[in-house]
């Protein structure tokens, strides 16, 4: 999945950044408003943490320029503006969730994992299509009973296929969900990922679409 990160203080950043990194997240870090505007119109992602205090624009306009383009991407505020109006103010301007600073980077990702689900239709914190099953926390997949854990780029790659079962991603879309702007892209690395995945969960798990992309069945 991908992760636009819009936070101007250079160490909370980096923590950030680190720890997405380590939760296979593919992350596009800004430091203003106006850039992270322009990354949000311009670039598909799963979800955006956006703090509040930033130059150039100030977050509440960010997210207000955000909902007001019907953009639904899902959105977390991480602030330290904890007064009870900028939290309303936050909350009713179409954000999904407040975070307050500091926080435990443990709580953000999980955090974010209910605010992608929400947005997905997806109540369980377990992906599923009956057969196949996907644990963004533990970073398991298990079919038929048996469990596996996944290498970064392998649960990045089912992750952004399970979010909606029976959707055809291209080759362009896999690649935006599992690397950032700073990673250099792989030659058949997609190929690479999915033989990988195959070998693990079953050559029928992901299926080809020739000359479309790759996708996991709607119903195992």
């Amino acid at each position: 999945m991908r992760v636009l990160l819009v936070e101007d203080d250079r160490m909370i950043g980096e923590a950030v950044e680190g720890a997405l990194k380590d939760a296979s997240y593919a992350v596009d870090w800004v430091t203003d408003g106006q850039t992270a505007l322009t990354s949000i119109e311009t670039q598909v992602y799963d979800v955006v943490l956006l703090d509040l205090g930033l130059p150039k624009m100030d977050g509440i306009d960010v997210l207000h320029s955000v909902r007001a383009s019907m953009n639904p991407v899902p959105l977390v505020v991480i602030t330290a503006r904890d007064a009870v109006e900028d939290r309303v103010r936050g909350l009713d301007g179409g954000a999904d969730d407040y975070v307050l600073k500091p926080f435990e980077l443990s709580e953000l990702l999980a955090r974010m994992r209910a605010v992608v689900r929400r947005r997905s239709g997806q109540a369980a914190p377990v992906m599923t299509n009956g057969a196949l099953s996907l644990d963004p926390a533990t970073r398991e997949a298990s079919i038929d009973g048996q469990s596996t854990r996944l290498s970064a780029r392998e649960f990045s790659l089912l992750q952004a296929l399970m979010v909606r079962p029976g959707a055809i991603l291209s080759r362009a879309e896999l690649e935006d969900r599992i690397y950032g702007w700073n990673e250099e892209v792989e030659s058949n690395a997609v190929e690479f990922i999915i033989y990988s995945l195959r070998k693990k969960l079953g050559s029928d798990t992901i299926k080809n679409v020739r000359g479309v992309g790759w996708m996991v069945a709607k119903e195992g």
